[in-house]
């Protein structure tokens, strides 16, 4: 094996219990190797540029992300590298590298052998086992603890408000790009949409605003984006998790997806995260809560009203099911 290929390989795998060790450029003969050629076995996740593979190390697993078309989405993954190398948070998926090697291939064209440049652009993540947000929003009925949900909803709160404080706007805030770790600890992905705006400015206009239809913003269309874009998309998300359902225009509604075998001592946030959910989600962004930090410091007064519920204690109909295997 290439000794550049060996020794980073040892480098990156003492990022593995190195927190602070920074993300850095990685050879594809190395990434190709640890996901057995890319192989169809080690996939867990394809989206419209870029599929996912699990990827095998000596102390541990990653996740490597190709670009499936390079020439074509060039910007994104300069943008997605761009603002990757700029963050580090614990509601934030950790990356760990990229990969930017042009490889020369040899090839028929027009009855003529050719040497052509083939782009490789992919990215290394953490890997984290529990998958996605996406795949625990339901409209079935299960059992989960709200102190899980809330979890989960701050912890979007808090990773958006760090963004936002790195004037980083992520523009594709979804389920699917919300990973859970081990301890459904969430964790924010997919910057390949992202804009990082210079300090001091608060909007962009922009012809091309991709993302997914039910969580973009209304204003998407008029390309004008500003911070209170990624607001709308978490309101989307908050009255999902409290309602598994899209549609519901009231705290009564969501006081109607839920009951009890006791009172409802966890009232007060679910009330105040159906009030934050509802008011980021209004049509117009002028009247949607004001940052990301205006949403926490509401977030932490209504923890501080909140009594605490026997340990034990279940939400018997909810529109959420964790599966948290041990």
């Amino acid at each position: 094996m290439d000794l550049r290929v060996s020794i980073t390989q040892i480098e990156l795998e003492c990022m593995l219990v190195d927190d602070d060790a920074e993300p850095k450029a990685l050879p594809f003969p190395l990434l190709e190797k640890i996901t057995d050629g890319f192989s169809d076995k080690l996939e867990i996740g394809r989206g419209g540029f870029a599929v996912v593979y699990k990827a095998m190390l000596d102390n541990g697993i990653i996740a490597v992300k190709r670009m499936s078309n390079t020439y074509m989405y060039e910007k994104e993954f300069h943008r997605e590298v761009e603002c990757l190398m700029k963050v580090k948070h614990k509601n934030l998926v950790r990356f760990l590298g990229y990969c930017a090697d042009t490889q020369g291939n040899m090839g028929s064209y027009i009855g003529k052998m050719v040497m052509a440049d083939v782009q490789q652009r992919l990215l290394c993540f953490e890997y984290l086992p529990k998958g996605s947000l996406d795949d625990y929003i339901t409209d079935s009925f299960g059992e989960f603890e709200w102190r899980k949900c809330y979890q989960v909803i701050k912890g979007i709160c808090e990773g958006l408000n760090y963004l936002h404080q790195n004037n980083i706007m992520h523009l594709d805030l979804k389920p699917g790009n919300i990973l859970l770790d081990e301890d459904v600890m969430p964790k924010i992905t997919d910057f390949g949409l992202s804009r990082c705006f210079e300090e001091g400015q608060t909007r962009v206009i922009t012809e091309n605003v991709g993302g997914k239809i039910g969580y973009l913003a209304p204003e998407f269309h008029t390309g004008e984006i500003t911070h209170k874009f990624d607001l709308y998309s978490l309101g989307v998300i908050v009255m999902e998790m409290l309602t598994g359902k899209k549609g519901y225009q009231s705290i009564e509604d969501v006081r109607e997806s839920w009951s009890y075998k006791s009172d409802i001592l966890w009232w007060e946030q679910i009330r105040v995260c159906a009030e934050i959910g509802i008011e980021c989600t209004d049509l117009n962004p002028a009247k949607r809560p004001e940052s990301m930090k205006h949403i926490i410091d509401r977030l932490l007064a209504a923890e501080s009203s909140t009594q605490v519920i026997p340990t034990g204690v279940l939400l018997p109909k909810a529109a959420i099911v964790w599966y948290c295997a041990t």
